[in-house]
């Protein structure tokens, strides 16, 4: 048998891979990751399959139930929201399952703050304006940051930051990244993207903390910051650029027409 780490994506049930899902689809048991993950993928699993939510489940108890179903032959469908390689938490069920010599693959997903950026309908990385994405969250009661990753020196590259798990620490967000970005800076505060309940705030460094309260967010929310976020004028990019010749095309050569 094998586990499957599946990332079910930001929230939409239609987001998820169709390798995700067709998994899902065949896997006797699936265990999901709670509210993160649309009841609607989970309910594909085939009929008589054991669907655990581990939202109230310890490591342990996690484990088991894939040396479980091991014992039973049973393939795993371990689904995880975004995708499972940022913030999922599988790196420690993977090393169980390497000392249990239980089998397991990795099946990405979409990241969160992909499914923000095409909700607002924009592209991250614009010539002369933004080429970084840095992913990253801020210290909390959980764990804290390994030293160098700290806001106070991730903002120093001024690159657009997809802030996780931090939407209860919005005055160290602003005091960290306004003497970098400055006060009027982009911010998208993204709450449940994809979801149908979903909500986005656009405001700034400086306003961010009050919107968010307003809007009564707590939890499950992406803080987006950087120039990018807003409306900014930049140039055509050279990849299609007439007067640009790479590998593909040749500078100023038309493309001739077939007929059909």
């Amino acid at each position: 048998m094998t586990v499957y780490f599946i990332g079910a994506g930001p929230g939409a049930a239609d987001l998820i891979t169709v390798r995700g899902l067709r998994l899902v689809e065949r896997c006797p048991v699936c265990l999901y990751a709670g509210s993160l993950v649309p009841e609607e993928i989970v309910s594909a699993a085939p009929e008589g399959a054991v669907v655990m939510d581990t939202a109230p489940m310890h490591l342990d108890l996690i484990i088991g139930e894939m040396e479980k179903a091991h014992l039973e032959g049973k393939d795993v469908a371990r689904v995880h929201s975004g995708d499972p390689s940022i913030y999922g938490a599988v790196a420690e069920q993977m090393r169980r399952l390497e000392v249990l010599g239980i089998d397991y693959e990795v099946v990405p997903g979409v990241p969160a703050f992909a499914g923000v950026a095409a909700r607002l309908k924009m592209e991250l990385t614009l010539p002369e304006i933004a080429q970084t994405i840095i992913i990253t969250r801020t210290g909390m009661k959980a764990s804290s940051m390994p030293e160098g990753e700290q806001l106070e020196i991730l903002g120093q590259s001024k690159a657009t930051l997809a802030i996780h798990l931090s939407i209860r620490n919005l005055d160290y967000v602003r005091d960290s990244l306004v003497p970098h970005y400055g006060e009027d800076c982009p911010v998208v505060i993204a709450y449940r993207a994809t979801w149908p309940d979903e909500l986005y705030i656009r405001t700034t460094l400086c306003e961010m903390k009050q919107e968010v309260r307003k809007a009564k967010l707590t939890r499950t929310a992406l803080i987006m910051v950087g120039p990018v976020l807003g409306k900014v004028q930049f140039r055509d990019s050279a990849l299609y650029d007439a007067d640009y010749s790479h590998v593909l095309r040749n500078a100023g050569k038309k493309k001739k027409r077939v007929a059909v």
